[in-house]
């Protein structure tokens, strides 16, 4: 993906349920399974009515298709290729596409340390600090081919390429993206640079201006080339839009959430191209004789194809599977241009018909510490109207503030808002409701105390007799009246702090005094300050002289 400029390796996490109410697939017999095949189920990723499932046969030609089409032709005719296949020789490391594989819920959940952390999931937004979080297989450390690439995690390739994993886990409906990944042996961590999740029973965006694993903020697996539709005869039409990436962009439009450039005359992300019916009054599909390969090419005639990421002009996105013929795959592609295609109506979607309504209100995290802001979304069934629609809102209890209203303007149909919140002193589930034209959604906001996040001592070495500092800090301003940290000495006829200390309301630390004795030899104390449940220590040398 890219963000403002060129980003590097992915790891991607597909976890799907046993019952399969969206995707349709079983667990294979063992797992993790890298490759796993996928059952055929007509019904797609994603409700049927998500953006990547969208007939747009009927979509209206954008004005400005002519400008992004001839950016993206560059000067000459250029021609599509498949950013897919098999390994680059037999039996090596290094392949083509985007590996996936298959785990089920006991799937051990591993924290992630994100260079973009506020925009991730699986966070503490209080420290910044992943937790157990992603599903992420073991294998994928040392092993081949679970890492876009080729080459496994454990090898750093996040200055030099693009890396994808793909996984899907059979017991829940839950899809996990990762980006620019690489697992550290020496350090036993996971560090990528973000990381998102969809659940994949709901059409629910990124709040605005979030990235995913991709740089318009979408998901990854939903919008690839999968071997198994493409030579399933019982499937005779994908029904979703490919991912596509072009060599720079112009903000975004829905569906996307994210920009990554201000290039003048490039498509935004979130752009759906769509293959013409007819080229010179002659159905471009049939340019090629394979009928497997027509199914690719009559997919982009009906759902499109939707700009992801910056990346190399008109590159379709597909799975690993050495199963794949590049043979077949280059040439076939290659009949087809970018002037074979046109740029849609910029934030075009069907929605239903009549005036836009009300469609849901998100937070997005739901979970944060007291004093702290979160990001609400409301979202409507349609784009607003011309001057824009004002929904109405309410927060409670009273920790929770949100504004009076929020507007989404014309053409969009979501808005993103503050929400600020006051410190407590302990954790209170409160609502977010929104309301418009009669209809009322609400989502649930829940509000934790301050965490205790160090206990300093200083100085660390002291003669014995001495007087010395100790301070206690909170990741967030004490609630009123105040925080009671209790306090601790592993020996306090050596060296002793007061029972406890408050951390005064509004503020986030607060200091307290340790009194020591002359010790017979040099000792080391170790005291001990506690808060919600969450206990921190720090040591203190009491020298003899």
């Amino acid at each position: 993906m890219r963000f403002l400029y060129t980003l590097s390796c992915v790891l991607v996490l597909v976890h799907l349920c046993g019952t399969n109410k969206t995707f349709g697939f079983v667990c294979p017999p063992t797992v993790p399974g890298q490759g796993a095949a996928l059952p055929h189920n007509p019904s797609p990723i994603f409700p049927a009515d998500n953006w990547w499932n969208h007939n747009i046969q009927s979509a209206p030609v954008d004005p400005n298709s002519p400008t992004y089409i001839n950016f993206i032709a560059n000067g000459g005719p250029r021609r599509l290729h498949p950013d897919f296949g098999g390994e680059v020789s037999p039996g090596s490391t290094d392949i083509y596409g985007m590996p996936y594989a298959m785990v089920q819920s006991g799937q051990p959940l591993q924290a992630v340390t994100f260079q973009y952390w506020d925009e991730s999931d699986g966070v503490d937004y209080t420290t910044g600090q992943g937790f157990p979080f992603y599903p992420i297989p073991s294998a994928a450390m040392t092993q081949a081919h679970w890492v876009e690439g080729g080459a496994p995690a454990t090898v750093d390739q996040r200055s030099t390429s693009d890396r994808h994993v793909l996984i899907i886990d059979c017991d829940h409906e839950h899809l996990y993206e990762l980006y620019s990944v690489y697992y550290n042996s020496s350090q036993g961590m996971w560090y990528a640079g973000s990381g998102a999740f969809f659940d994949l029973n709901t059409n629910d965006r990124r709040p605005e201006g979030w990235t995913s694993a991709d740089a318009a903020g979408l998901a990854i697996f939903p919008g690839l080339v999968r071997y198994d539709e493409v030579y399933d005869p019982s499937v005779t039409d994908i029904s979703h839009a490919f991912r596509v990436t072009v060599r720079a962009t112009n903000g975004y439009v829905y569906p996307a959430s994210h920009r990554a450039g201000s290039t003048t005359n490039a498509p935004p992300l979130g752009t759906r191209l769509r293959l013409k019916a007819l080229v010179n009054g002659v159905d471009p599909v049939t340019r090629t004789n394979d009928p497997n390969m027509r199914k690719i090419f009559r997919a982009m005639q009906r759902y499109g194809l939707i700009v992801a990421d910056n990346g190399s002009d008109m590159y379709i996105t597909g799975t690993f599977d050495t199963r794949w013929d590049n043979d077949l795959l280059n040439p076939a592609f290659a009949l087809f241009t970018a002037s074979d295609f046109d740029v849609i109506q910029l934030g075009w979607h069907p929605g239903p018909s009549g005036p836009p309504a009300l469609s849901s209100v998100s937070v997005h995290p739901s979970t944060i510490t007291g004093g702290h802001s979160v990001t609400g979304t409301v979202s409507l069934t349609a784009p607003a109207p011309v001057g824009g629609v004002s929904v109405a809102l309410g927060g409670a209890p009273s920790a929770i503030n949100v504004p009076a209203s929020v507007v989404v303007p014309a053409t969009q149909s979501s808005a993103s808002f503050a929400i600020s919140t006051t410190p407590v002193g302990t954790t209170t589930v409160g609502s977010i409701s929104a309301s418009y034209h009669g209809v009322v959604q609400s989502t649930a906001v829940t509000v934790t105390p301050p965490a205790l996040t160090s206990l300093r001592i200083s100085p660390s070495t002291v003669v014995g007799g001495t007087t010395v500092t100790g301070t206690v800090t909170l990741s967030a301003p004490a609630p009123a009246g105040g925080a009671l940290a209790t306090l601790q000495s592993a020996k306090p006829a050596m060296a002793t702090p007061p029972a406890s200390v408050t951390i005064p309301a509004g503020t986030t630390s607060t200091t307290f005094a340790i009194t020591t004795v002359k010790p017979g030899k040099n000792t080391t104390v170790t005291f001990t300050a506690s808060y919600a449940g969450i206990s921190k220590t720090a040591s203190l040398t009491v020298q003899r002289r």
